[in-house]
């Protein structure tokens, strides 16, 4: 907005198309002790993609979620901010009461299911009112939880997405090699397999690998489902 532009007059300059995706794909979070934060996130069930050092001075070590294409980075050397500084960084679960119980089960201290108080999101400890969004909205019920240094985490409940907000940015040519991957596994199951809808299978299988299950996994897994579709659709 410029200086003259009033807060009810619309901005009529025409903003230059995006051409090139920007994939947020990493987020630094600042630590005491390396070792230490390495054990909690590796005790989440996190993968453990990289541990690089250089001398005493530098280490970085990037970790990544289950099913989440972003990584979390930690070390030390490569960052100026406070450790314990970041908060609020969202976690998004399709089961808060579940992910709950399974950090609970990992001996994480996690909060009880929490909304904000006139839907106010905040990455404070305060305006939060115990209980789930009494309208049982999706995006609407949290649960919390901290690692060693205090860096906050918030799980997030997302059973209905937003309106494009739905599917993976994932590339092209990833894609295609995920169809032919589907399609390969889709004819070993298919001998066997009763009468289905491939598409079942296709998406089951493409959404696990997307959220980091190996190709035996992700066949496994969308034959599972793919089985009961097809039970629920008989009765």
């Amino acid at each position: 907005m410029t200086s003259t532009q009033t807060a009810n007059e619309p901005d009529t300059r025409t903003a230059p198309s995006a051409t090139v995706d920007l994939k947020m794909e990493v987020v630094v979070i600042p630590v005491t002790d390396v070792e230490r934060a390495k054990r909690f996130y590796e005790g989440l069930g996190w993968r453990l993609d990289g541990d690089f050092a250089y001398g005493d001075e530098w280490r970085l070590v990037q970790l990544t979620p289950p099913g989440s294409p972003c990584s979390i980075m930690i070390g030390k050397g490569f960052t100026t901010a406070v450790p314990g500084s970041v908060q609020g960084t969202f976690l998004v679960v399709d089961d808060l009461d579940g992910a709950r119980a399974q950090l609970s089960e990992r001996g994480i201290q996690v909060s009880e299911v929490f909304h904000f108080q006139g839907d106010l999101l905040n990455a404070r400890s305060n305006g939060h009112t115990a209980g789930r969004d009494p309208k049982g909205r999706s995006y609407f019920s949290f649960a919390s939880f901290n690692d060693p240094d205090g860096n906050g985490w918030l799980l997030q409940e997302v059973t209905t997405r937003f309106p494009g907000r739905g599917f993976s940015s994932v590339d092209v040519a990833t894609m295609k090699e995920l169809l032919r991957e589907a399609e390969a596994r889709h004819g070993q199951y298919e001998r066997t397999a009763p009468k289905h809808q491939w598409p079942d299978f296709y998406a089951e299988y493409i959404v696990a690998r997307e959220r980091g299950k190996t190709s035996d996994e992700a066949a496994n897994h969308a034959a599972l489902q793919t089985e009961r579709t097809g039970e629920q659709v008989r009765t």
